[in-house]
C-alpha cells in the first residue's frame, strides 16, 4: 500500500508527515485490500483542511475531509470518518455473503 502526502500553500515538516503516514496506515486494520492512500493538506487559511482519498481493490474509492485550526485534529477527524466508511463497507460485503439464499430451501412466509 502506498501513502502519498501533498501540501497546498505551505510545507509540512518531516515529523508531521511521518505522523500522518502512521495514522493513515492504521486504516488498513479496517479493510485489508487498500491499494493507495492520498492525503492532501491545505495550509492556506487559519483552518487546516485535510482531505484523504483511499483507493481499494476493484475500483472502490473512499473520501473524507475535515478542517480544524489544529493540523493533527483535522487529520484525526478525516481518519475517523474513513474508519466509519471502511467498517460499514466491510460489514456490507460480509452480510451480503451470509444472507440465506431465496431459492429452494428458503422458509415460506
Amino acid at each position: 500500500m502506498q501513502i502519498k502526502i501533498s501540501t497546498r500553500h505551505g510545507h509540512l515538516s518531516e515529523a508531521n508527515q511521518n505522523i500522518i503516514r502512521e495514522k493513515a496506515s492504521k486504516l488498513e486494520h479496517y479493510f485489508e485490500r487498500l491499494t493507495m492512500i492520498e492525503v492532501t493538506v491545505d495550509l492556506q487559511k487559519e483552518e487546516r483542511l485535510v482531505e484523504i482519498l483511499v483507493s481499494a481493490e476493484h475500483k472502490h474509492d473512499f473520501v473524507a475531509s475535515d478542517h480544524n485550526p489544529e493540523l493533527m485534529a483535522a487529520v484525526d477527524g478525516a481518519v475517523a470518518k474513513l474508519e466509519t466508511q471502511l467498517r460499514r463497507y466491510k460489514e456490507k460485503i460480509q452480510d451480503h455473503r451470509r444472507d440465506p439464499s431465496m431459492g429452494e430451501g428458503a422458509p415460506a412466509k
